[in-house]
């Protein structure tokens, strides 16, 4: 389950929300003022996009094996993180 909650939300709850993150995999979008700064979501989630980026990366680095610059790889590399998180969501 996502849910938004304020900044304050998180300092007067911080020990109840982290355990329905670890326990429940819960997921919770912070916002201050109505804006979004930061996620806190299980470690296996992020553990889970690490693994797809490179995962996307290493198939990408394979298609064009030995016609990459270093700068056209980090480029792919940034790509791919990128791209990870946006289809995550």
């Amino acid at each position: 389950m996502k849910k938004t909650v304020s900044t304050i939300e998180v300092r007067k709850q911080l020990g109840e929300i982290l355990d329905r993150v670890a326990l429940r995999h819960d997921q919770f979008i912070i916002e201050r003022k109505g804006k979004p700064l930061a996620a806190l979501v299980p470690i296996e989630k992020i553990e889970q996009l690490e693994r797809a980026a490179r995962s996307f990366l290493l198939a990408l680095v394979e298609r064009q094996r030995g016609s990459l610059t270093q700068a056209e790889a980090d480029e792919l590399a940034d790509a791919a993180k990128h791209e990870t998180r946006r289809n995550a969501r």
